[in-house]
C-alpha cells in the first residue's frame, strides 16, 4: 500500500512540474495580454504675459486641465511651456487655447 502511495505521488509531482514548465504554446500556457504603448506628442509654445514668478504656475494649471495633456513643462525665463500629450485625445490648439483663455496667450513655436 505504501508502495502505490508512494507511486502515485511520484506521479503526481511529474505531473505538476511538467504543466509548470510547460513551453508557451501549450494551451496551459497563461495568455499574455499584447502590449500598448500609447503615442504622445512633445510641442514648445511660446506663452505671452509672463511677467511675475506665479504666472508659470497659473499656465501650467491651465494646459494640465486640458484632457490628454500627460505632462507641462513652463520656463519663465525662456516664456515657454512644453507640452506632452496624447494626440488622440487633443491637440496643439486646444492646449494653446486653454492657455489663452487663463489670460496667457500662448503660440506653437
Amino acid at each position: 500500500m505504501k508502495r502505490l502511495v508512494l507511486i502515485a505521488s511520484g506521479a503526481l509531482a511529474l505531473g505538476v512540474a511538467g504543466l509548470l514548465s510547460a513551453p508557451a504554446t501549450s494551451p496551459f500556457a497563461a495568455q499574455a495580454a499584447p502590449a500598448q504603448v500609447a503615442a504622445v506628442q512633445t510641442v514648445i509654445f511660446s506663452v505671452e504675459n509672463m511677467t511675475c514668478a506665479l504666472c508659470p504656475v497659473t499656465v501650467k494649471k491651465a494646459i494640465e486641465g486640458v484632457a490628454g495633456v500627460k505632462s507641462v513643462t513652463v520656463d519663465f525665463d525662456a516664456k515657454t511651456a512644453t507640452v506632452v500629450f496624447d494626440p488622440s485625445v487633443t491637440n496643439a490648439d486646444a492646449i494653446a487655447a486653454a492657455s489663452t483663455n487663463a489670460g496667457y496667450p500662448a503660440a506653437q513655436s
